[in-house]
């Protein structure tokens, strides 16, 4: 883990996690009632595998691989930009973070190495070990197991199938109240 980057901002939470413990579910269900109480949130989603964010033959796609360096496809509901790095290096998540418009809350799903804040979501039933043993910005673990005898100091243990009591957590460890209307 590189501890000479910079710490984030305290409206950066990170959820991390084994493949196939929940992360992109639990995300899902947060983001929904976040937003259903008027709070902007922005997401930031690393994956380790190619993008294929267009069908291929369409014209954005056809734009790119003829050598664009930046496509912006827009429509009335949403736009997308598609950024090829080209051999270029991969973007730090600082650098994501600055792409980004402005939001109540941002949550990121990767970028585990970074000293970010981090919600582990953990299962025993994945078979491999919690990172927060050897993390220590995890600040809290969302899991369906009952919390360890040993728990380090300040590390919060939430029970996953309590999303409310997640969501809670969240918002008072960002400190954010649903806006005025």
């Amino acid at each position: 883990m590189d501890h000479d980057l910079p710490v984030l901002p305290r409206n950066v939470i990170g959820i991390v996690g084994t493949s196939g413990s929940g992360k992109t579910t639990l995300l899902e269900v947060l983001v929904t009632q976040l937003a259903a109480l008027n709070l902007r949130v922005n997401i930031i989603k690393h994956s380790h595998h190619d993008l294929e964010l267009e069908p291929p033959r369409k014209d954005s796609a056809r734009l790119r691989l003829a050598g664009a360096a930046e496509v912006l496809v827009a429509s009335p509901y949403r736009f997308a930009i598609v950024h090829e790095l080209r051999g270029a290096p991969e973007p730090t998540l600082d650098e994501q973070l600055a792409r980004m418009g402005p939001a109540d809350l941002t949550l990121v799903e990767g970028f585990k190495s970074y000293p970010y804040d981090k919600l582990e979501v953990y299962r025993l039933e994945n078979g491999r070990p919690p990172l927060y043993p050897d993390d220590p910005r995890i600040v809290a673990v969302a899991s369906d197991l009952p919390p360890p005898a040993a728990l380090r100091d300040g590390l919060a243990w939430l029970d996953l199938n309590n999303r409310p009591a997640i969501l809670d957590w969240l918002r008072q460890r960002v400190k954010i109240n649903s806006p005025q209307p």
